[in-house]
């Protein structure tokens, strides 16, 4: 499936407010889908790349030998859900970033249906 398909498909997600597949080693935003004026998701792409980086960091500092699921930043009123893809080359360092309304959304099937996504993209 290519990338702007299934971003649309991401959108149906109860609650989403806008999704994006972001290059973490240039902060680059490869596909978005909603967004608005106060969710700029090509600067929040690119702020977030920032968190992935740091997380990895930590893992490596650590010493832990594991890899991130998924990140989730709970806000008052949103639910900001950073998750790697697990492309297994090591030129491929993505991330699907996902704003959910709280209000709205179920975090549980939310970040179910981001999985099957990882799986549906092909770059």
């Amino acid at each position: 499936m290519k990338i702007d398909e299934a971003l649309r498909g991401a959108m149906a997600v109860d609650g989403a407010l806008g999704i994006a597949l972001v290059d973490y080693q240039s902060g680059m935003v490869l596909g978005q889908q909603g967004g608005n004026a106060l969710l700029d998701l090509e600067v929040a792409g690119a702020v977030n790349t920032d968190v992935v980086r740091a997380k990895l960091r930590a893992i490596e500092t650590m010493q832990l030998e594991e890899v991130i699921e998924d990140i989730l930043i709970t806000l008052g009123s949103q639910y900001h859900i950073i998750m790697p893809l697990d492309r297994h080359t090591p030129d491929e360092k993505l991330f699907l970033y996902l704003v959910l309304d709280r209000s709205r959304a179920n975090l549980a099937l939310a970040r179910h249906q981001l999985r099957r996504l990882e799986q549906a993209i092909t770059v």
